[in-house]
């Protein structure tokens, strides 16, 4: 996850779409899966952990392909449109901005984990170090991009006027009374700018493609806090497969020992792993997005 000024409509790549289409059409709302294939739009398809799930979705009899999405925009149109039957690679707060923008119904039908949004840095070692005046990368979808500026105010490097939201935008930044500027760049690119600002707040999946560990690190939200439950990731369908067994089942699938044990060497242990129900989620996104109109989002 104004952000959310960016058009969400695009259309992915010819070749990904060409792959989301020729996928079978939605498993039958009856019966407990077993030959079915499933699409699942994602933006880390490369990891390891999802051929240890999709091997544990084979022995339940579901064949899942999976889309990979190197834009964010991308894979909530494709499930919407009927090219993907679920996608696995937003939080709840992203969810509910993308619904309300595009008047959609996307629902989170399975929790998987919250991840920090830690600030990075190539050039130094502790947060007092980065100089006033300063720049630091952030993501500019609007979802992540108000999150940024949430870690940073907290890291004492930023203030937000009105103390901020989950619906800041740079513009709320108080120059006079904060320590860096801000650079938002694509969610993609933050890590690929690394070393060219003091810092950068980079999403868990691109940190791990770019080899940003911990030792990286300079400071980091805790996801256990309930701050912290818009940003829990999930697996979503449209609104009228939210019960379908098999999705439900690919869901379920996610939290098998050996997954999260793929899950957690692939994406490191900083995340935490919810089991939050898929009531819980659903209630949390409708809570968000109302919000978001009260706000005029």
């Amino acid at each position: 996850m104004s952000r959310w000024s960016r058009a969400l409509l695009l259309l992915a790549p010819a070749a990904v779409l060409a792959a989301a289409c020729a996928a079978p059409g939605s498993a039958p709302s009856g019966g407990d899966g077993a030959g079915q294939k499933v699409s699942i739009g994602v933006s880390d398809a490369a990891e390891n952990y999802w051929n240890v799930y999709k091997a544990k979705a084979a022995a339940a009899g579901i064949t899942v392909d999976l889309v990979n999405f190197t834009d964010y925009n991308q894979p909530n149109p494709a499930l919407s449109q009927g090219q993907l039957q679920l996608n696995q690679f937003q939080h709840l707060q992203y969810l509910a901005n993308y619904n309300v923008k595009n008047d959609d119904t996307l629902v989170p039908i399975g929790a998987t984990a919250v991840y920090p949004l830690p600030l990075y840095s190539t050039k130094h070692t502790e947060l007092a170090q980065i100089p006033q005046g300063g720049k630091v990368a952030i993501p500019n979808d609007p979802t992540n991009q108000a999150r940024a500026l949430l870690v940073l105010q907290a890291a004492k490097l930023v203030t937000l006027r009105g103390g901020g939201s989950t619906l800041s935008t740079p513009d709320e930044i108080d120059p006079a009374a904060s320590k860096v500027t801000v650079l938002p760049v694509d969610a993609a690119q933050t890590a690929a700018n690394i070393n060219s600002v003091d810092g950068a707040i980079v999403n868990n999946n691109y940190a791990t493609a770019a080899k940003l560990g911990q030792d990286k690190v300079l400071y980091a939200e805790d996801p256990n806090s309930d701050a912290a439950k818009p940003y829990i990731n999930t697996f979503v369908a449209r609104a009228a497969d939210k019960d379908n067994p098999t999705y439900v089942k690919l869901a379920e699938i996610y939290h098998d020992p050996e997954v999260i044990a793929a899950v957690r060497q692939d994406l490191g242990t900083g995340g935490v792993i919810k089991d939050n129900t898929a009531s819980d989620l659903q209630a949390t996104t409708v809570q968000i997005q109302d919000t978001i109109r009260k706000a005029g989002g």
